[in-house]
């Protein structure tokens, strides 16, 4: 009998001086369609630079002359990419937009040359936020790589750098602002943190997942292995569910949750064409997913809920920002169960994990028990980490998050006003809660998985005030439909935050005062170090 045995792709042998160039993409063609000139822009600023180090730059994939772009656009396409690139070659990342890790993460993983992540600090498309997102994913399987960017590739910190990896292979940055957490002092911070934590692991607690890991984001997956030993289990659920469950919402309910927040101040800014303007049938439908999540959330009894925001649905119904920010809000329309017979969760938030981040649905569980123990208000999202310049002498982040902003957040519902999600990520619309937050002292954190482990970095912050002139230029070079949060780190420099934290989101509190904000941190990190997790503490923080 004869057999038709099966070879491996042989692949090309690198070459000296010589790196290869590759670069992740969306799962929306507009998306990648819309980004591909600063992308190709990076690219050659990227180039030029290794070129003035006496390196060539091999790209072993060319712009689609359907698609108009040169991104890696699917998980096959990648694996097809990987065929073409020699395994020990050095390899560059280049980003300059939102990109889905899985599409190149099966060759990044296999790859044993070494690996340079790179993007633009740039606010009009997120290189910086698809960076931190890759980052995140690499260091979760255990994949070691380098990591820099920049704002035009030409300032001497991002060519030193780039100058160490050509001749180490290696980057090495600024860590000494992280430290684990020491033996905490005895207080009543302390005992709460970690009584709540022995309730969590006997009583245990359930997220729901929608559709879980199809925004790309493979950090933002946490096995259940991991994720039970903190007490905290999945129901995994479809979107297909959700949509069903809306259909079932009168009318009357979702027209009741939209004179509730008239009432309360908030506007709305409508237009007539709904491909590209906000209407008022989209922002029912987004009443009606709030009202749907919830009454799924009782059926299974859960205690957070993660919708995936931005795929899955984002052809069939509006935008889930809406019901994201309702839902992480003491402050919201009141929901009844099926039967009119109860009011769900009557009084408090119900937290959202935007984007089905399971990182940020640890988070915004144990930061909802902590604050509430506390008597503290305790409202909490994840916001992108979207870009940040120095103004008067300190460097102020610019945060935004389309979905899951609290109006408590923007001061108040008064102070919302929805404005249609972009047509391109979103052509079914919706609206935002659009607004600026309030200044105030904030908790900061991210869980993430490094080292096979669950870990937290927990930091301290100051949303702060900025003009309303400079408000807007921040907000017109990002996304000035999205609500934004000005955003000063205590004892973290822009670079030593960038090369540490392992997300593209980061999670945001208040607190009315500095002095109680410390002891609410104090009380989360013995509750997540009671959990089993491991702390650690970045830039200037008081315990």
């Amino acid at each position: 009998m004869t057999y038709a045995f099966p070879a491996p792709t042989v692949r090309p042998a690198s070459a000296p001086k010589t790196a290869y160039l590759i670069t992740s993409g969306d799962l929306r063609e507009s998306a990648n369609v819309a980004g591909w000139a600063v992308q190709a822009a990076t690219e050659a600023a990227v180039t030029a630079a290794f070129a003035d180090l006496g390196w060539s730059v091999v790209r072993p994939f060319g712009v689609d002359p359907e698609t108009g772009h040169g991104y890696i656009s699917s998980q096959r396409m990648g694996m097809e990419v990987f065929k073409d690139i020699p395994e020990d070659a050095p390899l560059v990342v280049a980003t300059a937009n939102w990109q889905y890790s899985h599409h190149v993460l099966a060759g990044l993983r296999t790859h044993r040359g070494p690996i340079l992540t790179t993007a633009n600090f740039a606010p009009d498309w997120p290189g910086l936020v698809g960076l931190l997102g890759l980052n995140a994913g690499l260091t979760k399987m255990g994949t070691p790589y380098s990591t820099i960017w920049s704002v035009d590739f030409t300032d001497d910190w991002f060519r030193a750098g780039l100058a160490e990896w050509t001749s180490t292979g290696v980057i090495t940055h600024d860590a000494s602002h992280v430290r684990a957490l020491p033996a905490l002092p005895d207080s009543p911070e302390k005992q709460l943190g970690e009584a709540l934590a022995a309730q969590i692991l006997a009583d245990k607690a359930i997220i729901g997942v929608f559709d879980e890991g199809c925004m790309g984001m493979y950090n933002a997956i946490f096995d259940d292995e991991l994720l039970n030993a903190t007490g905290i289990y999945k129901e995994r659920l479809s979107q297909s569910a959700l949509y069903a469950e809306m259909l079932t919402v009168t009318d009357a309910d979702a027209d009741a949750a939209y004179d509730w927040l008239i009432g309360r101040g908030m506007t709305f800014r409508y237009g007539q064409d709904a491909t590209t303007e906000l209407t008022r049938e989209q922002v029912q439908w987004q009443l009606k997913m709030y009202i749907a999540a919830l009454r799924i959330a009782d059926d299974f009894g859960l205690d957070a809920v993660g919708i995936q925001y931005q795929q899955g649905l984002k052809d069939l119904v509006p935008a889930s920002d809406l019901a994201e920010g309702l839902l992480n809000s003491t402050d919201r329309p009141p929901v009844t169960s099926r039967d009119g017979a109860r009011i769900l969760h009557e009084g408090h938030a119900f937290p959202h994990f935007n984007e089905a981040d399971e990182g940020v649905a640890l988070d915004a569980l144990v930061t909802d028990r902590v604050w509430r123990a506390m008597g503290l208000e305790p409202d909490n999202t994840l916001h992108d980490v979207r870009w940040g310049e120095e103004v008067d002498g300190r460097f102020v982040w610019v945060y935004e998050i389309s979905g899951s902003v609290p109006g408590s957040h923007l001061g108040g519902w008064q102070n919302a006003e929805g404005w249609r999600q972009g047509h391109v990520f979103f052509p079914a619309g919706g609206a935002t809660i659009n607004g600026v937050s309030k200044p105030g002292e904030i908790v900061l954190s991210r869980v993430f998985i490094a080292d096979g482990i669950l870990q937290a970095d927990l930091f301290r912050g100051s949303v702060v005030e900025l003009s309303e002139e400079e408000t807007r230029r921040r907000k017109e070079a990002t996304n000035p439909e999205w609500p934004i949060a000005h955003v000063v780190l205590h004892g973290q420099t822009r670079d030593q935050f960038m090369a540490r934290h392992k997300a593209n989101h980061a999670q945001l509190v208040y607190a009315p005062d500095a002095e109680t904000a410390d002891k609410a941190l104090v009380a989360k990190a013995a509750m997540l170090a009671g959990m089993g997790i491991a702390v650690n503490l970045a830039g200037d923080v008081n315990i």
